[in-house]
Protein backbone atom coordinates (compact mmCIF):
# COMPACT_ATOMS: atom_id res chain seq x y z
CA UNK A 1 0.00 0.00 0.00
CA UNK A 2 1.14 4.11 -0.52
CA UNK A 3 0.97 5.85 3.21
CA UNK A 4 1.77 8.76 3.79
CA UNK A 5 3.33 9.33 7.43
CA UNK A 6 2.23 12.50 9.40
CA UNK A 7 4.89 14.29 10.79
CA UNK A 8 3.83 12.54 14.63
CA UNK A 9 4.02 9.43 13.24
CA UNK A 10 7.06 7.12 14.91
CA UNK A 11 10.36 7.01 11.99
CA UNK A 12 11.07 3.28 13.35
CA UNK A 13 7.19 2.18 12.56
CA UNK A 14 7.66 4.36 8.88
CA UNK A 15 11.20 2.04 8.73
CA UNK A 16 8.89 -1.45 10.06
CA UNK A 17 6.12 -0.59 7.02
CA UNK A 18 8.54 -0.24 3.99
CA UNK A 19 10.43 -3.53 5.41
CA UNK A 20 7.38 -4.99 5.26
CA UNK A 21 7.14 -4.21 1.24
CA UNK A 22 4.76 -1.03 1.39
CA UNK A 23 5.53 2.04 0.00
CA UNK A 24 5.80 4.84 2.74
CA UNK A 25 6.43 8.36 1.99
CA UNK A 26 7.92 10.64 5.26
CA UNK A 27 6.45 14.52 5.91
CA UNK A 28 9.58 14.36 8.62
CA UNK A 29 12.10 13.06 6.42
CA UNK A 30 10.97 15.26 3.63
CA UNK A 31 9.01 18.10 4.04
CA UNK A 32 8.84 18.86 8.52
CA UNK A 33 6.35 21.57 9.43
CA UNK A 34 4.04 20.97 6.39
CA UNK A 35 0.61 22.27 7.49
CA UNK A 36 -2.34 19.60 7.65
CA UNK A 37 -3.99 20.79 4.21
CA UNK A 38 -0.67 20.43 3.04
CA UNK A 39 -0.58 16.82 3.69
CA UNK A 40 -4.00 16.25 3.00
CA UNK A 41 -2.97 17.32 -0.54
CA UNK A 42 -0.13 15.49 -0.72
CA UNK A 43 -1.91 12.42 0.00
CA UNK A 44 -5.13 13.25 -2.48
CA UNK A 45 -2.39 14.38 -5.01
CA UNK A 46 -0.02 10.96 -4.94
CA UNK A 47 -3.13 8.51 -3.81
CA UNK A 48 -1.57 7.72 -0.33
CA UNK A 49 -3.17 6.56 2.66
CA UNK A 50 -2.35 9.28 5.71
CA UNK A 51 -0.73 7.56 9.20
CA UNK A 52 -1.30 10.19 11.56
CA UNK A 53 -1.86 10.49 15.49
CA UNK A 54 -3.11 14.08 14.65
CA UNK A 55 -7.04 14.54 15.23
CA UNK A 56 -7.71 17.70 13.72
CA UNK A 57 -7.71 15.57 10.01
CA UNK A 58 -11.76 14.95 10.32
CA UNK A 59 -12.44 18.58 10.93
CA UNK A 60 -10.70 19.63 7.81
CA UNK A 61 -11.97 16.64 5.64
CA UNK A 62 -15.82 16.56 7.35
CA UNK A 63 -16.10 20.66 8.16
CA UNK A 64 -14.40 22.35 6.09
CA UNK A 65 -14.39 19.78 3.09
CA UNK A 66 -10.58 19.58 2.39
CA UNK A 67 -8.60 17.38 0.02
CA UNK A 68 -9.98 13.82 0.89
CA UNK A 69 -7.10 11.39 0.55
CA UNK A 70 -7.64 7.50 -0.26
CA UNK A 71 -7.55 6.69 3.37
CA UNK A 72 -6.61 7.88 6.81
CA UNK A 73 -5.58 6.71 10.05
CA UNK A 74 -5.58 7.76 12.98
CA UNK A 75 -3.98 6.34 15.54
CA UNK A 76 -5.29 7.36 18.87
CA UNK A 77 -3.39 6.65 21.72
CA UNK A 78 0.22 6.23 23.10
CA UNK A 79 2.55 3.72 21.57
CA UNK A 80 4.56 2.13 23.90
CA UNK A 81 7.40 1.82 21.33
CA UNK A 82 8.46 3.76 18.10
CA UNK A 83 7.67 0.14 16.26
CA UNK A 84 3.99 -0.64 17.40
CA UNK A 85 1.79 1.67 15.25
CA UNK A 86 3.53 -0.26 12.41
CA UNK A 87 2.80 -3.56 14.38
CA UNK A 88 -0.65 -2.70 14.92
CA UNK A 89 -1.33 -1.61 11.50
CA UNK A 90 0.36 -4.99 9.54
CA UNK A 91 -1.77 -7.01 12.10
CA UNK A 92 -4.97 -4.92 10.64
CA UNK A 93 -3.81 -5.61 6.91
CA UNK A 94 -2.69 -8.82 7.65
CA UNK A 95 -5.91 -10.14 9.19
CA UNK A 96 -7.95 -7.94 6.88
CA UNK A 97 -9.82 -6.64 10.39
CA UNK A 98 -10.53 -3.52 8.32
CA UNK A 99 -10.17 -2.01 4.97
CA UNK A 100 -8.62 0.75 4.92
CA UNK A 101 -8.79 2.65 1.50
CA UNK A 102 -11.40 4.95 1.54
CA UNK A 103 -12.40 5.33 4.54
CA UNK A 104 -11.16 7.43 8.06
CA UNK A 105 -10.14 4.62 10.41
CA UNK A 106 -9.41 5.44 14.03
CA UNK A 107 -7.04 3.03 15.96
CA UNK A 108 -7.24 2.42 19.87
CA UNK A 109 -6.17 -0.09 21.83
CA UNK A 110 -8.20 -3.18 20.95
CA UNK A 111 -10.61 -1.14 19.14
CA UNK A 112 -11.06 -0.18 15.49
CA UNK A 113 -13.67 2.73 14.03
CA UNK A 114 -14.31 3.65 10.99
CA UNK A 115 -16.28 6.56 9.06
CA UNK A 116 -16.49 5.79 4.58
CA UNK A 117 -15.69 8.91 2.79
CA UNK A 118 -18.17 10.06 0.83
CA UNK A 119 -17.24 12.13 -2.27
CA UNK A 120 -19.93 14.08 -3.75
CA UNK A 121 -19.07 14.88 -7.83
Amino acid sequence: MNFLANENFPVASTRRLRNAGHDVASIIEETPGEKDRGVLKRAYDENRIILTFDRDYGELIYRHKSFIPSGLVYFRFNPHTPEEPAEILLNILEKGKAPISGRFTVVERGRIRQRTFYVKR
